[in-house]
This record gives structure tokens, C-alpha cells and sequence, in this order.
């Protein structure tokens, strides 16, 4: 018997927000986190690249684990890796931080296709795009989590203290979603293979990218999915650090000002989505929405050295507010374009490709902050490479 809509969405929401404050946590603490071990503050950058691959190598070839499992299941255990992440970076050493960063990103990814599958299965079509908006409200809610509980607490007891809290939230909220697991987990197929053999067969490996061939409208979509998430790789990476090193607030003050943005994306995607289903044009919203995001970018990155914290936190909001908040209306056009029984898969090949963002955006950043040896020129690149893949996929979805 089909779970009621309404704790699908109350157990993908909780698990979305658990995902993102564990992946979020890192980032916060990353002054504290660098210094510690001797990096430069840049940095971060090549970590946060490290921890979307880790969510590529799930999309890529976690299907046959899903499919096994269900989609509750790795939710759960997508948790479990997760605290084991944020428990491994206590070494304190560069292969630890590696590793946890790593493990952090495998952690999260099956958060995209489980909640997706869950959702498409019991949300109602009319209010699809609401639906998946609050589901992906989790991320940036679990950002404001980071922002005001993992940054008080490192600054109060150490970054080592902060992730034994990140990784105990983590492991309670996998207990708490076990009883909807015989409901939602109902269609799983205890039968499919998941040893090493059928993980990494071609077939796997090619299944995601086969089924974004299943709508014309997919790949462009996804294309402007992939240049929102190297704008949102690049804020949720870098805005911390930044604000500390080159606009002078202290860690608290910065922690706050990423609060604010990850809260701003909490209210955005839930606003957006919902209007999203009334126009019934959510590519086109989402068209629109790439370019003001473009713009409030680059206003955020003029804020100027000595601002107040009221100032910062203020453009961080509205950076978050347009920048952080099309995850939702995104992964709603995925399922609604195909097929019921091919969303985990559409999910996932479209999620690949978006994380590559995630992956190249921030790495890219962090080149660009060496070579030109300041914050101005990436953070004006980051919002122009929006501008202009927003301008050239619009023919395609406006077709649609």
C-alpha cells in the first residue's frame, strides 16, 4: 500500500536537509580546517570538488544499489557514510581530509534519485514542482544548520567537537525514517545483482546517460542545471572563507551571512516552485531566474571590504535567494518528462552531468583565485558562464 504523500515528502525533506548539513559543514569550517593542517585558504575549493565527484561516483554507479535496496534504505545509508566522513577528517591529516571529503560526497548522493523515485511516486502531478521544491528546500536548509550551529560550535569548541555533532544528527535521523521503510521500499527488487560485476558493467554505467534520451527537452535543461551549479558550488564553497579573508568579518559573522543565504534558498524554493506549478512554465521560470541570478552574483561580489555584517548577510541573501533555489523545479522536469519507471535512471544521468558542475566550478575557482591572485575576476566568471548558457539553451526550452 502506497505511503501517503505527505510523509514521502516529510522523510525525503528530512534526509535532504541531513545530507546538506553534513556536506555544508565542511565548507563552514574551513578556516579553521586549513589552518589547522598548514593549506592555503583557497584550498576548500579542491575539497568541495573532491566531495561532488564522490556524488558522481554514486549517480554513476549506485543504480544497481538502489534498485536492490530502495530508495529508503540508501537514504539511510547515504547517512551512515556521511557521519563516517565527517568522523574520518578527526586524523587530521591531508589523506583524511581527502578521504572524508570523498566519503561526504558518496553520502549525498543518493539523496537525488531515492528522493525523486519516492516522490514521483506518491506526489500529486498538480503540485509536482511544490512538491520536489520543499523536498530540495532540505539543502539550503541544511546550509542555515551548518551556518548556525556547525560554525558557533567550532569557533567555541574546535572543528573536531562541531563534526561529532554534524555526524550524531546524521545517524539519529537515518533511525528515525526506518518505520516508512516497508512502504516506500515496496517496489525494490531484492533480487537484482549488486556485486562488483554488475556495479561496473557497461550496461550500469550507461543506463543514466541512455535514459536522457528519453525527452529532447533534457539535455538542454540539464546544461542550464550544470551552469546553476557551478554558481551554487562556488557560493556554498567559497562564501565563508572569502567573506573572512578578504572582506574582514570574523568566522561567526561570515557563518551568519552563509545562514542567511542558505536560508533565502529555503524560502526561494519553495516560492519559486509553487509558482512554478501556477504558470505551468517552469522552464521558462527557471530561463528567468538564471539571468537575475546572474546579476545578484555579481552585485554580492562588489560588497566591499569593512562592510557591516547586516550589508553581507543582506547580498548573500539574495544571492542564495536566485542562485540556490532551482534545484527543485530542475529535478520536477526530470521526472515529469519521462516515464514513472525511468526517473531513478533520468534522475541520475541528469544529476551526473549537474554535479560535474559542482565538481568543475569550484576547482576552477580555486585556479582562478591563484592565478590572478585575488577574489574579483572568478567570482565575476561564475556569474557571467550563468548569463550565457541561460542565453543559449532558452530557444531549445522555450520550444518545449
Amino acid at each position: 500500500m502506497r505511503a501517503p504523500w505527505v510523509a514521502a515528502l516529510g522523510a525525503t525533506l528530512l534526509m535532504q536537509v541531513i545530507a546538506s548539513f553534513m556536506a555544508q559543514s565542511l565548507p563552514v569550517v574551513a578556516p579553521l580546517l586549513t589552518g589547522s593542517l598548514g593549506l592555503a585558504s583557497e584550498a576548500i575549493g579542491n575539497l568541495s570538488a573532491i566531495n561532488a565527484f564522490g556524488t558522481v561516483l554514486f549517480l554513476a554507479f549506485g543504480g544497481p544499489f538502489l534498485a536492490r535496496l530502495g530508495p529508503v534504505r540508501m537514504l539511510q545509508v547515504g547517512a551512515a557514510l556521511s557521519a563516517v566522513g565527517l568522523l574520518t577528517l578527526a586524523v587530521g591529516t591531508m589523506p583524511a581530509l581527502v578521504l572524508a571529503a570523498l566519503l561526504l560526497g558518496i553520502g549525498y548522493g543518493p539523496s537525488p534519485p531515492a528522493g525523486s523515485r519516492i516522490l514521483a511516486a506518491t506526489a500529486p502531478p498538480s503540485h509536482r514542482s511544490l512538491i520536489f521544491s520543499v523536498k530540495q528546500a532540505g539543502a539550503p536548509l541544511g546550509g542555515v544548520l551548518a551556518g548556525l550551529v556547525t560554525a558557533p560550535v567550532a569557533s567555541a569548541y574546535g572543528w573536531g567537537a562541531a563534526l561529532l555533532v554534524c555526524a550524531a544528527t546524521a545517524l539519529v535521523s537515518a533511525l528515525a525514517i526506518q518505520g516508512l521503510r516497508q512502504e516506500l521500499d515496496a517496489e525494490r527488487d531484492p533480487a537484482r545483482s549488486i556485486g562488483l560485476r554488475s556495479v561496473f558493467s557497461p550496461k550500469t554505467l550507461a543506463a543514466p546517460y541512455a535514459a536522457l534520451r528519453l525527452s529532447p527537452a533534457l539535455l538542454p535543461l540539464t546544461l542550464l542545471a550544470v551552469s546553476f551549479a557551478m554558481v551554487q558550488g562556488c557560493l556554498f564553497a567559497f562564501t565563508v572563507t572569502w567573506l573572512v579573508e578578504a572582506r574582514g568579518l570574523t568566522l561567526v559573522q561570515a557563518g551568519g551571512a552563509f545562514a542567511a543565504m542558505q536560508g533565502a534558498g529555503v524560502v526561494a524554493r519553495i516560492l519559486l516552485g509553487w509558482l512554478a506549478d501556477r504558470t505551468g512554465r517552469p522552464s521558462l521560470n527557471l530561463l528567468v531566474q538564471g539571468g537575475v541570478a546572474a546579476v545578484a552574483v555579481l552585485v554580492f561580489a562588489s560588497l566591499p571590504v569593512g562592510a557591516s555584517p547586516a550589508l553581507a548577510a543582506t547580498l548573500a541573501a539574495v544571492a542564495g535567494f536566485v542562485a540556490a533555489s532551482w534545484n527543485g523545479i530542475y529535478l520536477a522536469e526530470v521526472a515529469r518528462l519521462v516515464p514513472r519507471e525511468h526517473v531513478s535512471d533520468a534522475t541520475s544521468g541528469s544529476t551526473l552531468l549537474t554535479f560535474l558542475g559542482y565538481v568543475a566550478g569550484p576547482a576552477i575557482f580555486a585556479l582562478l583565485v591563484a592565478a590572478s591572485g585575488g577574489w574579483g575576476v572568478p567570482m565575476v566568471a561564475v556569474a557571467l558562464q550563468l548569463a550565457v548558457v541561460t542565453a543559449l539553451v532558452a530557444p531549445a526550452l522555450l520550444r518545449r
